[in-house]
């Protein structure tokens, strides 16, 4: 055997010795090898864009590879779940999913719902509340109430965001609370809250519904009040606002949230370190600090604990979109 054929052998065989240790099994203490995906399905510089990459940047610390947020907007976050729920199973797609992934297959736009997903952790849930403008004569949301009950449907006007969306199902939710039908408040669609609160301000609607760290800026301004939010208690940011239940006896709550999921299938040790990843996160100051400047709020739920809340969500959606009269199918 010549010394280039020696040489050839061994090369050969170290890679034959080496190949297998280069390349380990996923889930067997390899991962992350490489940088990490986190989809929202949102634009930049909105609310859920800001929590992606709060959770991210720390992620990045803990996990010691980047994590790149990528946003994939379209089709009213169609396009970003659908992104989420096909991309591999290997823990190198991760995505910001929302409320909307309890919203979208009742109104026939997609078939994905939360069981397209191996949940991880819910982070943050956001109430809507109920706004007015400052000059509106309903001090409180008893007197709101009682008008609603009292007038005509079509009467009263709200807006908030898009037909169909959270924040438009929360007012129909609250009516059928109140033992009324859901369009027995007009809805006025809109690009989101900033729009509704300066058509509230202008007194083109009686009513918007949107979280109240939307409305902070008009509230702040004196030009729109809250009157109350629908969560089981108040938000500490804003401890002045009631809740229904407080004020109507009617134990009510929904809101927008946001979550951290994987697509279905992702191998279960993967699964439980962005648990315990996404979990220290969570109680990291700086993720505290972050919410609350904001107002946002900050709510934990572990993997089985996120899927049993997007089960709940998913119903109580079924039911506000038969209720108004969106759903489809």
């Amino acid at each position: 055997m010549t010394l280039l054929s020696r040489r050839t052998l061994l090369a050969a065989s170290g890679a034959a010795l080496t190949a297998p240790l280069a390349m380990p099994a996923l889930g067997q203490g390899n991962w992350p090898n490489r940088p990490i995906q986190l989809i929202v399905p949102w634009g930049a510089g909105g609310g859920t864009d800001a929590t992606a990459r709060i959770v991210g940047s720390l992620l990045e610390r803990d996990l010691g590879q980047p994590v790149n947020v990528v946003n994939r907007t379209g089709g009213s976050g169609v396009v970003g779940h659908s992104a989420i729920a096909t991309a591999a199973p290997d823990g190198y797609t991760i995505g910001m999913i929302t409320v909307e992934i309890t919203m979208m297959h009742w109104q026939g736009l997609t078939q994905l719902n939360p069981e397209s997903y191996t949940p991880l952790a819910l982070m943050n849930s956001d109430p809507p509340g109920v706004q007015v403008a400052t000059n509106s004569p309903y001090a409180d949301i008893k007197a709101l109430a009682d008008a609603i009950k009292a007038r005509p449907a079509g009467t009263f006007k709200a807006s908030g965001t898009g037909q169909g969306g959270i924040w438009h199902l929360a007012l129909v939710g609250w009516l059928q609370a109140m033992g009324l039908k859901g369009d027995h408040v007009r809805w006025v669609p809109s690009n989101g809250a900033a729009p509704a609160m300066q058509e509230l301000a202008a007194g083109g609607v009686d009513i918007v519904t949107c979280s109240v760290p939307e409305a902070r800026a008009m509230i702040d301004a004196g030009r729109a009040k809250s009157l109350a939010i629908m969560a089981p208690e108040r938000n500490p940011m804003f401890a002045q606002v009631p809740t229904l239940n407080e004020t109507l006896g009617i134990n009510y709550s929904v809101g927008a949230w946001r979550g951290i999921a994987a697509p279905k299938g992702l191998p279960a040790p993967v699964a439980q370190r962005l648990g315990t990843a996404l979990k220290a996160a969570y109680d990291n100051p700086q993720f505290k600090e972050f919410m609350t400047s904001r107002g946002f709020g900050t709510v934990w739920q572990d993997a089985a604990g996120f899927a049993s809340f997007m089960a709940e969500g998913d119903r109580a959606m079924g039911d506000a979109m038969r209720g108004a009269g969106l759903a489809r199918g």
